[in-house]
């Protein structure tokens, strides 16, 4: 398959689970600014989601640059990863539905725990693919960020029994880790 179709498809996926989530916040009956109020957990949970597909649309394609060949492996990898992002406007919903309540944030949290699972699979696939010395292996190196969101992923889940807020800061914190895109990626194929 050509790379280029590989990454459109990926896009396209991805715009789309964006257009649903926004599909979520309903459109208030009154006119009073005061109306938009309870919108407002619904906003934040769009809000964060939002980012976090921002992030993977960006850092899949700085990864999508680093593949000279795209093969089957890659492919399931790649859908595995999109099956789990697909569910982050359910999860999304759900959270900002229900203001963040612990259930919820479980279930956030396992989807964006499996979605980073998905993706490093699919990082490592690709690394495979492409061989050990690749510029693309050389880049990842230790996948330091990587392995610490997996962590505070799973302290998220954990802490959503006991306190919703302590959870959300969890994801949160990964958000703000990963929101200036991966520049190793960047940097080793601009060499």
């Amino acid at each position: 398959m050509n790379k280029t179709r590989f990454e459109a498809f990926s896009d396209g996926v991805l715009a789309i689970i964006i257009t649903i989530m926004i599909l979520e916040i309903k459109v208030p009956h009154g006119e009073e600014f005061s109306d938009l109020k309870p919108l407002i957990p619904k906003f934040l949970s769009y809000v964060l989601s939002f980012i976090y597909v921002g992030i993977y649309w960006n850092n899949h394609h700085y990864l999508v640059h680093g593949v000279s060949k795209v093969n089957g492996k890659i492919l399931w990898a790649n859908l595995h990863l999109l099956f789990w992002l697909s569910l982050i406007p359910v999860a999304t919903g759900w959270m900002g539905e229900h203001n963040f309540a612990k259930a919820s944030m479980t279930l956030y949290g396992i989807v964006l725990l499996f979605s980073s699972i998905a993706y490093f699979i699919l990082q490592r696939i690709i690394i495979v693919n492409e061989g050990d010395g690749s510029v693309l292996a050389k880049a990842i190196g230790t996948d330091f960020k990587g392995k610490l969101s997996t962590f505070l992923y799973l302290v998220g889940i954990v802490c959503s029994f006991y306190n919703e807020w302590i959870s959300g800061g969890c994801y949160f914190v990964v958000a703000l880790l990963w929101l200036i895109p991966d520049k190793r990626i960047e940097k080793a194929l601009s060499k």
